[in-house]
């Protein structure tokens, strides 16, 4: 990892790791919407973040994940990617920054100004059926 990243480490099979190419890094972003506007603002990611992650070279997936808390719903989208390089590809230069679209002002309560990246040591295998 280059230098300025802050990684946390944290258990997510080896084996899985190196089959799929070595090292991954997690990108993780948060954002808050009123809770009346979640499943609106979930297809808009739909539509526009999660669709040009898929589109970028080098991620590996994305994760939506959503928690209703009161009159809030907040956003955790988890992604994976091969390298720094390919996170700069998605998100610019700076890429710590989060990268927001114009509409979100229409939904986001606030626009938090950073991500969190952090390297995958482990993933287990999905559980036998």
């Amino acid at each position: 990892m280059k230098a300025g990243v802050e990684v946390v480490r944290f258990a997510v099979s080896t084996r899985v790791l190196r089959k799929r190419g070595g090292i991954v890094i997690a990108r993780i972003w948060h954002g808050r919407v009123p809770a009346a506007m979640a499943d609106t603002y979930h297809a808009y990611l739909l539509k526009t973040g999660v669709a040009d992650y898929r589109a970028t070279p080098g991620n590996r997936g994305v994760y939506v994940m959503r928690r209703v808390k009161e009159q809030v719903a907040h956003f955790e989208l988890l992604t994976f990617w091969n390298s720094v390089e390919a996170i700069k590809a998605f998100a610019g230069d700076d890429y710590e920054r989060a990268r927001y679209y114009p509409e979100d002002d229409e939904f986001l309560l606030e626009r938090e100004p950073h991500v969190t990246h952090l390297e995958v040591l482990h993933a287990s295998p999905e559980p036998a059926a």
